[in-house]
């Protein structure tokens, strides 16, 4: 069996522990919008009112996080694009697929909420692609 290299980049190898930095890992207790900076960041809802947490701007491609409910929500909490209309895809939400489809939004439903729900986005430059779980219905939902 070969080995395939890369964009001409030979093999790494690896010993020993391999430590992921935390700063990557924010927890969100009040609205947020995201700059260029939080790519590949993952964002834990971590108050009962987190507000919302506006993309940047689509045209960033590349640019990827993940928000995760970690609190009890009272009021729910929304992922927004900045431009709107242009979020696409799929969620599970209690074993039922949720459409994306030229949404504005997704929002994590409070008292539908179920801490370690999930909701990741993507940007191509044109879409932000979604993909989601949640464990209760109605928990997940995409507006727009």
């Amino acid at each position: 069996m070969g080995v395939t290299v890369i964009n001409n980049k030979p093999p790494s190898h690896f010993s020993g522990p391999i430590a992921v930095s935390s700063d990557r890992i924010q927890t969100i207790t009040a609205g947020a919008t995201l700059t260029a900076d939080d790519n590949g960041s993952v964002f834990v809802l971590g108050d009962a009112v987190p507000g919302t947490i506006t993309l940047p701007a689509v045209a960033n491609a590349g640019f990827e996080c993940k928000v995760y409910c970690g609190f009890a929500i009272t009021t729910n909490a929304v992922v927004a694009s900045a431009e709107g209309d242009n979020m696409e895809g799929a969620m599970m939400v209690a074993s039922t697929v949720v459409d994306v489809n030229a949404a504005d939004q997704v929002n994590f439903v409070a008292t539908a909420e179920n801490i370690g729900d999930w909701a990741s986005f993507f940007s191509d430059g044109t879409y932000w692609y979604v993909d989601g779980r949640a464990l209760t219905t109605g928990a997940l939902t995409a507006t727009g």
